[in-house]
């Protein structure tokens, strides 16, 4: 049973480091929600998905012709 345990956790943590858990690395999906005409250039040409979500910034090659690394949504929640 600790051999399968062991196992399994090898593979999420591998999953994990090719960006296959976390498609937005540490964003939530709703952060990257930008429509298309509000999305902030946060890249540059040939940007990586990989190299963009390093900088922070979402990624999503999904539509043409708008930046697909973007600036993502910031929190409008204020705390006391």
């Amino acid at each position: 049973m600790e051999t399968r345990a062991l196992w399994l956790l090898l593979l999420v943590v591998a999953l994990g480091s090719l960006g296959w858990a976390d498609p937005y690395m540490g964003l939530s999906p709703s952060q990257c929600a930008v429509p298309a005409a509000e999305r902030v250039d946060c890249g540059y040409p040939r940007v990586t998905k990989e190299q963009c979500q390093n900088r922070g910034c979402c990624f999503d090659n999904s539509i043409r012709n708008v930046p697909w690394c973007f600036k993502a949504l910031q929190d409008t929640e204020c705390t006391f």
